[in-house]
């Protein structure tokens, strides 16, 4: 029987396990489930999500929902053991400069694709290769500004040659969105490759492979027996991840047991009145994710593409509503302070960061309205002023409708902005946020814990946003700063950028957020994965 259809008959086997998981509990704690033969195996776990995939594709998103699914079934050069924000090898069995440009990588020897391929030094310079070639609008390839090159000299090193030298980020970004590895075989080198080829390929090398995938409604996994990295053998054999439209609907079957975990995204009010019931946790692990509003520099009032393009406008709209916002107001009625308010582009705890928006707009981070009129005053410009500001319900949770009502209200204070505020889902948010919207909500979950991945994605030239900003100073400074291997000094330079892009509003931060997760009680492993890595790994969960 061929790979692919034994592949397919446990993907039969799997559903069927899975729909009976999802429709009653797995049992109480500390059950197993029983093979044919009687012995016991470890109880398959399931986890509940409102976050959507855009796609498997490594080359083809960069969001939480799909790098959630990419996390479990991709090899990665360099990993992060749960519990640790430091990357280690995973793929590779050593990784390291050999020259100030230079950085190697040797792999270990005999590894294979689960659908039996090998997996070497050619899939691995395929991987970056086609990451560069594809460039897609909603992929990662922002993160490898600094690659140069990439050559596999033989079947088990690699070689990774950086603009840049000593770049500090470059293990951490080998273990972000843009490092999957793929198979040479399957994945093209200058296109997509859509979902249900690359699960029909059995094109998987993490510790899972899929084993039946509806988009957006259930993933089922099965544990990779070919898989030899630092992450291990999983605590489970069998998971899940099910996708729901409404929060309501997770917090509801993670109450009754039909599912063991609520991961991204319960409101405020339901992580509430669910963390003092008996047979749930709630767990709350270090936070890195921020939450901001995007100006297209093309689009937006006074806009490079608009009928009256003005650069010196366009800064002063933007900069009036740095005025305007009262983030405090909305993390305390919005979201009962499970978020705080950010008041700069690198959120608080990471090493180089600093508050400049609280001095350079409102009163100490409160609105000051007579500022932002002031502002548009100064710069001749008409109110009020006309802002198109979209957002998302699902992918940031059902709060967002009352977090961006409350943005608008702020924005239209005295009448100083008239705000067209709309909404639209996540999937169809995705492909059109860097065309159609000239400002709209995004949120950043960090790829790896470090200052940079909050700048090099948004303010370097070539920016994930590709929302038009375009800063010399900006982008030679993020350049020196991750070679630069003096980290008092790199803290000194992380300031200095803050400092820059705060004058500038590409973005306008608004919140930072915590990691939570709700399991049932029976359940062990989730405080280990809440870590500032923050990647969630289905692998240490089990009941």
């Amino acid at each position: 029987m061929t790979p692919k259809l034994t592949r397919l008959s446990r993907a039969a086997v799997l559903l069927t396990a899975s729909a009976l998981a999802l429709s009653a509990c797995t049992g109480p704690s500390g059950s197993t489930d029983a093979d044919e033969g009687g012995a016991e195996t470890p109880a398959a776990i399931t986890l509940g999500t409102t976050d959507k995939v855009t796609s498997l594709d490594p080359a083809g998103s960069y969001d939480n929902g799909s790098f959630m699914v990419m996390n479990q079934i991709y090899p990665f050069l360099m990993n992060n053991e749960p519990g640790s924000p430091d990357p280690l090898p995973d793929l590779a069995e050593s990784a390291e400069f050999t020259s100030p440009t230079e950085f190697t990588v040797k792999l270990k020897p005999g590894a294979k694709w689960a659908n039996g391929n090998d997996l070497d030094s050619a899939d691995v310079k395929h991987s970056f290769d086609r990451q560069l070639a594809i460039s897609d609008p909603n992929g990662p390839s922002s993160l490898l500004g600094n690659l140069e090159s990439v050559e596999a000299p033989d079947a088990t090193t690699v070689v990774f040659t950086l603009k840049v030298a000593n770049d500090q980020t470059f293990p951490q970004v080998l273990s972000s969105p843009v490092g999957p590895i793929v198979d040479d075989e399957v994945f093209p080198a200058d296109a997509l490759l859509d979902d249900q080829e690359i699960v029909s390929a059995n094109a998987f090398g993490g510790q899972y492979v899929i084993d039946s995938y509806n988009k957006n409604n259930l993933v089922s996994f099965a544990a990779n027996d070919a898989y030899n990295g630092v992450l291990g053998a999983p605590a489970n054999d069998q998971a899940a991840i099910k996708y729901y439209a409404d929060a309501n609907n997770m917090k509801l079957e993670v109450q009754q047991g039909m599912i063991d975990v609520a991961w991204r995204s319960l409101t405020p009010t339901d992580i509430d009145d669910l963390e003092g019931q008996d047979n749930l946790t709630v767990h709350k692990g270090p936070g890195g994710e921020l939450r901001y509003i995007v100006f297209n520099f093309d689009s937006m009032p006074y806009g490079a593409d608009t009928a009256e393009a003005d650069a010196d406008k366009a800064l002063a709209v933007r900069q009036a509503a740095a005025n305007l916002v009262d983030r405090a107001a909305i993390a305390s009625e919005v979201y009962k302070d499970t978020y705080t308010p950010a008041y700069s582009f690198v959120p608080q705890g990471f090493t180089g960061a600093t508050e400049p928006l609280k001095e350079k707009y409102g009163q100490n981070g409160g609105p000051d309205v007579e500022a932002a009129k002031k502002l548009l005053e100064d710069a001749g410009v008409d109110t009020p002023v006309k802002l198109a500001l979209q957002y998302n319900p699902d992918h940031y949770g059902p709060n967002s409708g009352d977090e961006y009502a409350m943005v608008k209200a702020q924005l239209e204070t005295e009448g100083l902005f008239e705000v067209d505020l709309k909404s639209t889902e996540w999937v169809t948010y995705q492909q059109q946020r860097v065309t159609d919207y000239p400002a709209y909500q995004l949120g950043w979950f960090p790829d790896y814990s470090d200052a940079d991945n909050f700048l090099s994605p948004f303010f370097a030239k070539d920016n994930f946003l590709s929302n038009g900003y375009d800063n010399d100073a900006v982008d030679s400074l993020i350049a020196e700063q991750r070679g630069e291997v003096d980290e008092a000094k790199r803290a000194e330079m992380i300031g200095q950028l803050q400092d820059m892009v705060a004058d500038d509003l590409s973005t306008l931060p608004l919140l930072q957020g915590a990691q939570v997760a709700v399991s049932g009680s029976d359940v062990q492993g989730v405080d280990s994965t809440l870590d500032a890595s923050f990647k969630f790994r289905l692998g240490v969960l089990s009941k």
